[in-house]
């Protein structure tokens, strides 16, 4: 097991779930990572295929473009703070819907997000679905004060609430920690949510494992040290969504914009 644990480097939220002691075997830049993470074999169909071939090297000059420092220099400039967040909700009409995404309980259970009434995430129990649901996203263990900024005032709010989920995501992307064998130790060492509460809200901690180039391409999420929340309705839309840490003005504008879907028919 130690020899095991000298040859994973440091990925995503993992660091932060385990002991002290453990977290200084994870010392590789993310940088590292996503360079690492890059390095995939076409499969043997695409190796004549052109357009996958100049796809591929569109996106390793991409990544490498946007290294470790950058993120590094951003942080060191605002905080994390990347934008503001919406100070209204986003109407309905101009919302774009949050791409698919499975994600892995740490008893091995696997859940695609998000959870809607319709489109393709459908929820097996209609009364299941959420009015509002708050997604927030962590791809470095530093990040993790900062979604705690924004998840545990949501939680105390609504508490009590059946039509309002919280889920805390945090993104492996390491190939070897992909590895199904090693995907499973890494889940059984990993944070569980916190079920068996009394009450109606509970948050949900889950872990994403493998490539999420596209997926972050999609909410054009570029700086890996910072948390990103996004509040969606219950058709999967994204109709608010913070950065960094949260202050007293943004917990407003989130908590308020949550009522606001509480109350859509």
């Amino acid at each position: 097991m130690q020899s095991l644990k000298r040859l994973i480097p440091r990925s995503s939220l993992l660091s932060a779930r385990l002991s002290r002691h453990q977290e200084k075997l994870f010392l590789l830049p993310s940088q590292h990572l996503a360079q690492g993470s890059s390095i995939r074999f076409l499969d043997i169909y695409q190796l004549g295929n052109k357009a996958a071939i100049e796809k591929e090297r569109a996106r390793l000059a991409d990544e490498m473009n946007r290294g470790y420092f950058a993120d590094i220099s951003e942080l060191n400039q605002h905080g994390g703070k990347i934008a503001t967040a919406n100070k209204i909700i986003i109407p309905a009409v101009a919302a774009m819907k949050f791409p698919g995404l499975e994600v892995n309980y740490s008893d091995g259970k696997t859940l695609k997000l998000p959870i809607t009434s319709n489109g393709d995430m459908v929820a097996a129990d209609k009364a299941a679905v959420p009015k509002a649901s708050l997604i927030c996203l962590s791809f470095r263990a530093n990040s993790q004060a900062m979604i705690d900024s924004w998840s545990g005032p949501f939680l105390d709010t609504y508490r009590n609430s059946n039509d309002v989920q919280l889920y805390e995501v945090s993104f492996i992307d390491y190939w070897f920690l992909c590895w199904n064998p090693i995907k499973q130790l890494l889940l059984r060492m990993m944070k569980k949510s916190n079920y068996g509460g009394k009450d109606a809200l509970q948050k949900q901690i889950v872990y994403s494992f493998g490539d999420h180039y596209y997926f972050r391409k999609d909410l054009k999420i570029l700086n890996l040290l910072t948390g990103y929340m996004f509040l969606l309705d219950k058709f999967g839309r994204i109709r608010w969504q913070g950065f960094g840490l949260a202050n007293e003005e943004e917990l407003s504008s989130l908590l308020s914009c949550t009522s606001l879907l509480l109350e859509e028919k």
